[in-house]
This record gives structure tokens, C-alpha cells and sequence, in this order.
């Protein structure tokens, strides 16, 4: 089994490298990627934990790029993970993200929903290298009783045009792309079925975009099978996986319960060798 997308504690995830190895194992996944958002912190604590288990390492990441107000989240693949080129670009990506999620608590407050702003962003204060996301935040609000699941606090407050909502309003999917190239990766957008805009596919093909991410928990049979046509179509490459995060309060998916057939794997692989 190939599931080439998930998250860990680096990021949004609930688990650990090691956890998340030891579930991969369990559930039958026999080649990983770990795709942190806007951070790389955790693969080489999942690469060394893969080896003994005899698992495939996928160097991965997901980056939140920007298109008329809407995020646009690219994957990357087998690039390298110490390329300073993107270590920069990353670092910024961090930044940006403290600031907005500061943005969304200041928002709240004017609710009456004060939640200790500090405290949620203490790990990435703590770890730069960690990357800290909205859901932290929904859990906050779910721990101090404001709502009942992170589910609910992105459908009440955080999600897209929300209350609490704050904008992106950089970089570029183009700009992600070509900083995934430079690094020696290859890119596919992730869950295209989520971003509803398969106007942006085409022009992001003829911009260096490789591969669709066809195969993944929110897409049923019928939107994966027109994201595997339109892969073809374009003449691009299709990816897949479950969008782990190990948080059973959100919107949960199971590790392994998508994923991307051999085929499609080895076109990957093949499209980086060509690279």
C-alpha cells in the first residue's frame, strides 16, 4: 500500500514520526511520505523510522500557495530536504503563519472567544522548525468548550469566509512550484476536488505543475476517475494518499484508506529520475 500523504506533530498531525510509522506499518502502508505544511522538520525522524520496518521513505511536504483568496496547496516530492533555496522559502512560510493565526485570535476576541494566544503558539515559539496551522487553534476551541469537534470550529469560525477567518495573500501556486523544482522535487496539487477550480489546472501544467493529486479520502470514485482522466489529458502524473492527520475530531481519515497504485508510484518515481 502507497499513501504519500500525511501529517505529523511537525505540522497539524496528532502523531508523532514514530507513531505515525508504527500505524503506517499496521495498516499495511509499505511506501510513506510525510507532507507537513510549509515544513520538513519531521522527515528525517520518519525516514530513520522507516528503515527498520523495512517501509519506503518519500520525502514530502504540502506548501499553501495563494489564487484569488482561495489556498492552493501544493505537494512536493523526493526533493532535498536540506536545499537552502527552500529551507528559506519555508522559514517564511512559518512567519507568515504565526502572524496570521495571531490575526485569527484578535478576530475571535471581538466574539468574546479569548483564548490564550500564547500558549497554542508555544510549539512553534519553541521549535521554528514547526509549522502551526488553524487547527491548532480549533482544538483550543474545543478544549475551552466553545465548540464541540474541530470540525464544528472550522464550519462555525475558521474556515474559508468565516467570522474568524484571515486570508493568505501570498505566494503564488507558480512561485511553489518552481521552489519545489529548484530543490530537485516534483509537484502535485493536492485534493483538486477540494480547491473546485479545475480552471487553475491547465495553466498551472504549462507552468512546470507534474501530477494530480487524483487518489485521496475526500474524493469519491467518480471525482477520482475525472482527476485521473484529466491527469492524462494534460499529460501530467497522479498522486494519492489519505491526508492522515491522526485527529479523529476532524473530519478523520484513516491511514491507508486511500491509495495510489503501483503505477501511478512508479511514474513518480520516474518523472524525478527524468528531472
Amino acid at each position: 500500500m502507497i499513501d504519500l500523504h500525511t501529517h505529523t506533530t511537525a505540522s497539524d498531525g496528532r502523531c508523532t514520526p514514530a507513531e505515525l510509522v508504527a500505524l503506517a506499518w499496521e495498516a499495511g502502508v509499505r511506501v510513506l511520505a510525510v507532507t507537513d505544511h510549509d515544513t520538513v522538520a519531521a522527515c528525517e525522524a520518519v525516514a530513520a523510522a522507516c528503515a527498520p520496518a523495512g517501509i519506503e521513505f518519500v520525502a514530502g511536504i504540502e506548501i499553501t500557495a495563494v489564487r484569488e483568496g482561495t489556498d492552493v496547496h501544493t505537494l512536493g516530492y523526493f526533493f532535498d530536504v536540506h536545499a537552502p533555496v527552500l529551507a528559506e522559502f519555508l522559514s517564511e512560510q512559518r512567519r507568515q503563519r504565526i502572524t496570521r493565526l495571531r490575526q485569527m485570535l484578535d478576530r475571535l476576541s471581538t466574539f468574546g472567544i479569548v483564548l490564550d494566544g500564547d500558549a497554542i503558539l508555544q510549539p512553534a515559539r519553541d521549535d521554528p522548525s514547526t509549522s502551526a496551522g488553524r487547527p491548532w487553534i480549533a482544538r483550543a476551541l474545543v478544549a475551552g468548550g466553545h465548540v464541540a469537534s474541530t470540525t464544528e470550529a472550522f464550519d462555525r469560525w475558521l474556515g474559508q469566509d468565516k467570522p474568524a477567518f484571515v486570508a493568505r495573500t501570498e505566494p503564488t501556486p507558480e512561485q511553489v512550484v518552481a521552489r519545489v523544482h529548484e530543490a530537485g522535487g516534483i509537484a502535485s496539487i493536492a485534493h483538486p476536488g477540494l480547491l473546485a477550480h479545475d480552471d487553475w489546472l491547465p495553466p498551472l501544467v504549462e507552468a512546470g505543475l507534474d501530477a494530480i493529486e487524483a487518489y485521496h479520502t475526500d474524493h469519491d470514485e467518480a471525482t477520482t476517475a475525472r482527476y485521473v482522466a484529466m491527469a492524462e489529458r494534460l499529460g501530467v502524473a497522479v498522486s494519492g494518499g489519505s491526508d492522515f492527520h491522526g485527529d479523529p475530531s476532524h473530519r478523520a481519515r484513516a491511514l491507508g484508506g486511500v491509495w495510489l497504485p503501483r503505477d501511478a508510484y512508479e511514474r513518480l518515481k520516474q518523472l524525478k529520475t527524468e528531472r
